[in-house]
């Protein structure tokens, strides 16, 4: 087992193989498509190779259907990869898609996605129990802000690595199932109780990733400050394994819930900013 500590054989090989397919620049991971309501198996294909690559592609749309349901079109793109389980959260649409926009008022104002503020690197549904982790997601662009709003991009696996090569210790460090907890929230629509959980873990074979940068509240367990402030001096340093594009419209990133951020942004008040969110308890098929 490539994540067994104890096999450093097997974690050679998957890492060998890894770095030896990881891309050079963002640009590699783009995948022209006409309309992703419709791709061909040529353009799935493509698609799938990327996500194989480095757990994430962006695809960019060349001839989408005119005054389509954007909501629709990103429902459809999630089943043609096996993503159906959508993480309906509270503040998500009725249909477990999430519009991502400045909200003035209304519960998601309080929260800093539906602002202008910056967001410090993360997974989605970092707070989520084992039973219903974010495994995919899908972000996609129908309107930028007018400026800012970029986001970096990680793969998870390559910090995995990094966090290896340094220190095996580290890792097993963030792999307890006490690494880190979240608070409990109680707020208006949520009742949420604290949740402690791994840093990295493994489900069917895979590496997975559950993390937050932020500080407030949140508890490390004294065996994994170390490997924590390990991890924010990795992610603040930057490096080739991290990547910083902006959405465009008709653009989306598909992933098997990387780490990213976003930065601070500015609307222009007659076309503001509009990305739809959709978070799913699957991951991407490989097939």
């Amino acid at each position: 087992m490539a994540f067994d500590l104890l096999d450093e054989a097997g974690y050679g090989r998957w890492r060998d193989q890894k770095l030896s397919s990881r891309p050079d620049d963002l640009a590699e991971l783009v995948v022209e498509v006409g309309d992703i309501t419709a791709l061909t198996d040529a353009e799935a294909e493509a698609l799938r190779r990327q996500v194989r690559r480095c757990n994430m592609a962006l695809y960019v749309e060349t001839a989408p259907q005119p005054d389509r349901d954007d909501k629709q079109a990103v429902a459809a793109l999630g089943r043609r990869f096996g993503l159906v389980a959508l993480d309906r959260n509270h503040l998500a649409d009725d249909d477990g898609i999430t519009p991502l926009a400045v909200a003035a008022e209304g519960p998601r104002s309080r929260y800093i996605p539906y602002t202008e503020r910056p967001i410090a690197w993360h997974t989605d549904g970092y707070y989520n129990p084992p039973a219903t982790r974010v495994q995919g997601l899908i972000l996609h662009c129908t309107r930028p802000a007018a400026e800012g709003g970029e986001n970096k991009l990680m793969d998870p696996d390559l910090l995995y690595i990094q966090l290896r090569e340094r220190d095996p210790e580290l890792v097993r460090a963030l792999s307890q199932p006490q690494a880190m907890t979240i608070p409990g929230n109680d707020d208006e629509g949520m009742t949420r109780p604290a949740m402690s959980g791994p840093v990295f873990f493994t489900e069917e074979g895979r590496l997975a990733m559950r993390y937050t940068a932020r500080t407030r509240s949140i508890e490390w367990h004294p065996e994994a400050e170390a490997a924590a402030a390990m991890i924010r001096d990795i992610l603040q340093a930057g490096g080739t394994d991290i990547f910083t594009g902006r959405l465009q419209a008709g653009w989306g990133l598909l992933c098997n819930n990387v780490l990213h951020t976003r930065e601070r942004f500015s609307d222009d008040p007659a076309r503001p900013r509009l990305l739809y969110r959709a978070r799913y308890h699957d991951r991407i098929q490989d097939s």
